[in-house]
């Protein structure tokens, strides 16, 4: 069987990879693999030799499971496109086109696979709130995003701003400062041990976005008999609804969807989110996600497969090419 599409999911916690058909005859995905290492960043950005190097093992897998032996079309949904991909647009699509015989390549930013999956090719926005926070939305024209600037300046209301938020009450509470909070205290030496020893647990971390928003549960704990961990979470519910406001249609009635694991701390932070959408976007329909990014990427896929892309171009969020070497 030839004329397949490839679809792929880089992100924070490794790589996804989804082989089918796309087209009249086509029989959608056919076969996944994953893996649980990230794609390395190095001095130019993602590293397109490590991307290859776990994709193709799987890629042959899927090749003998499926007997999809040709992709005409590929997709790769990669976190930090927007800032960190000109080695994977350099490189990419002439290595894609020479392993795999890929014809047509598309490189994605992983908040536009989030906003794929979620809604579709519909005009609306996103907000995917995870460790991190970045909306994206697109009036079919053009793709606006805001925030996703990481945890030291943006990614306002994510798990990260929630988790420090929480942990900077928790201190002020062991100083003795105006603001803090006795529970969080309480709960911030449960995880970390003594008030004098959380700093160094944070600033030497790599992974410190992480370690914050692993305190962002606690904060959701806290807040039925907390008000500075209710308050907390209603900042984050503004925030959040912010970077929605700034990049939803203005014109009429655009979907609107927030997905992403910060939506498992529940109502202490889903009522007042709900609140602060309903205010700063009446306008906007709200609706359930439909699919993860990597149901994005296979549906970039198709789409592009079968001509039906609609989608805006755009070289920092979804950049199409035609390789010029194949096999």
């Amino acid at each position: 069987m030839s004329g397949g599409f490839l679809a792929v999911d880089s992100g924070g916690s490794g790589l996804r990879v989804v082989v089918g058909t796309a087209g009249a005859d086509g029989r959608g995905p056919l076969g996944t693999r994953a893996s649980r290492e990230p794609v390395r960043t190095g001095p130019r950005g993602i590293e397109p030799g490590h991307l290859m190097d776990q994709l193709l093992p799987m890629v042959r897998a899927l090749t003998t499971e499926t007997r999809v032996d040709r992709f005409a079309t590929v997709v790769v949904g990669a976190a930090g496109l927007a800032t960190l991909g000109d080695a994977l647009r350099a490189e990419l699509p002439d290595a894609l086109a020479r392993e795999l015989g890929a014809r047509k390549v598309a490189l994605v930013a992983d908040a536009v696979t989030a906003y794929v999956g979620a809604l579709g090719p519909r005009p609306g926005a996103v907000v995917a709130a995870g460790t991190g926070l970045i909306a994206t939305g697109t009036d079919l024209a053009r793709w606006h995003r805001a925030d996703g600037w990481g945890h030291l300046l943006g990614d306002c209301g994510g798990g990260a701003w929630i988790g420090r938020a929480g942990l900077e009450a928790a201190l002020r509470a062991h100083d003795g400062r105006e603001g803090g909070s006795a529970p969080l205290l309480a709960r911030a030496r449960e995880r970390f041990g003594p008030a004098a020893g959380i700093p160094g647990q944070l600033y030497p971390r790599t992974d410190r976005p992480a370690v914050l928003a692993s305190f962002a549960p606690d904060v959701a704990a806290c807040a039925p008999g907390d008000p500075v961990a209710v308050e907390i979470l209603r900042a984050a519910a503004r925030h959040m609804a912010d970077s929605a406001a700034a990049v939803c249609p203005r014109d009429g009635e655009p979907r609107l969807a927030v997905t992403g694991g910060l939506l498992k701390l529940g109502d202490p932070l889903v009522v007042p989110l709900e609140e602060e959408l309903a205010k700063r976007l009446p306008q906007a329909r709200r609706t359930a996600a439909e699919g993860d990014p990597l149901d994005g990427s296979v549906r970039i896929a198709t789409d592009l497969a079968t001509g039906t892309l609609t989608l805006p171009g755009d070289d920092a969020m979804l950049w199409v090419t035609t390789a010029t070497e194949g096999r």
